[in-house]
């Protein structure tokens, strides 16, 4: 996997454009987290949600400022490269979590598992961007943040749920895996759907692209004189 990464990440293009996408998600994650603080009757969780709804505003901050240095940077910006987000896709916040239907250790458990998985990516990235210590940066000062909101999560997880931690973790587990399925399924019904519309543009238009042409070689040219005319009796 690092030597794939380490091509996604050489363009420097989809380098700026995946730099921007994160910054997205991180502000989107920090949103959904302001809300989990409005909600939560913990005192000690509605603390730590606000804590790192801050700690998501600014890798959001950061994600951007080197994100739009890298765009500023290229030849044609306007050319910059997908994000090809399905084999690099850092962190997916909260993943379109619907934050009011959750417990407390409902989403302590959806946070640990998402802030352990971007740490696996985002120090997967560190190595893979060894050509570019600045943006290597980024990630190593945001690494360290995830790593505490990985480990805070699931230390006031054993907190609210000391007998069914395991339970909110599997179903939680469950719970992404399903997503990922969906985007797959996702995926895949674009790419069937794009093979089909091309079959029908090069199978279905030229029969008609055809007859239409036969049908004007059987027009006559120029103006068709009219047999008798006809008084116009309503302007309908």
């Amino acid at each position: 996997m690092q030597s794939l990464h380490r091509f996604v990440w050489r363009d420097a293009g989809r380098r700026a454009r995946k730099l921007l996408d994160f910054a997205e998600t991180e502000a989107d994650g920090g949103r959904d987290l302001i809300r989990a603080a409005e909600l939560t009757q913990d005192p000690v969780l509605r603390r730590l949600y606000t804590v790192h709804a801050a700690d998501e505003e600014r890798h959001a901050a950061l994600f951007r400022a080197r994100g739009t240095e890298l765009l500023r940077a290229l030849p044609d910006p306007g050319q910059a490269r997908s994000g090809m987000n399905w084999v690099a896709p850092g962190e997916r916040g909260l993943d379109d979590l619907r934050v009011d239907r959750k417990s407390d250790a409902a989403l302590l458990a959806f946070l640990h598992l998402s802030e352990k998985t971007a740490a696996g990516h985002f120090a997967a990235y560190v190595g893979a961007l060894k050509d570019d210590p600045s943006t290597a940066a980024v990630f190593r000062e945001i690494l360290h943040d995830e790593t505490f909101h990985m480990n805070y999560t699931l230390a006031q997880l054993n907190r609210v749920a000391p007998t069914e931690r395991r339970s909110y973790l599997w179903r939680a587990r469950m719970g992404r895996l399903w997503k990922a399925y969906l985007r797959i399924m996702a995926a895949i019904a674009g790419v069937i759907g794009a093979v089909f519309l091309t079959l029908q543009y090069f199978i279905l238009i030229p029969p008609f692209a055809f007859l239409a042409k036969r049908a004007e070689r059987r027009e006559p040219q120029g103006w068709k004189a009219v047999a008798e005319e006809r008084p116009l009796k309503s302007q309908y």
